[in-house]
């Protein structure tokens, strides 16, 4: 049994407006994410599945020919290797839950977020 309280977890900023705290586990990533109204995640994909649930604001994801809009309390599925990007539309907070790890995370190898 681990604990981790979100106090605890050091906040990290990847450019003047997104900043995330990350946690892995044997076999996941989690990550709280906060987003500035304004805040762009540059398209990419990744080979993990990824479930973001919004806590906070609205996000607009754009997929190939699709958008969606989600508003706090939506959860969201995004399956491996699903190009997409992010645009905030309010100040936003967000948990992603990612399976396998994030081993591009664990190693640094996340410019698209420092940009």
């Amino acid at each position: 049994m681990e604990l981790h309280r979100w106090d605890d977890v050091p906040r990290e900023q990847m450019n003047p407006d997104i900043a995330r705290q990350v946690i892995h586990t044997g076999r996941m990533t989690i990550a709280r994410l906060f987003l500035n109204q304004g805040a762009v995640v540059p398209r990419h994909h990744h080979m993990n599945e990824q479930v973001t649930l919004l806590q906070k604001g609205r996000l607009r994801f754009v997929f190939d020919g699709r958008e969606e809009i989600l508003e706090a309390g939506a959860v969201m599925r995004i399956a491996p290797d699903l190009p997409h990007e992010v645009h905030a539309l309010e100040d936003s907070m967000a948990i992603d839950l990612f399976a396998p790890v994030r081993e591009d995370w664990v190693r640094g190898d996340d410019a698209y977020l420092r940009r």
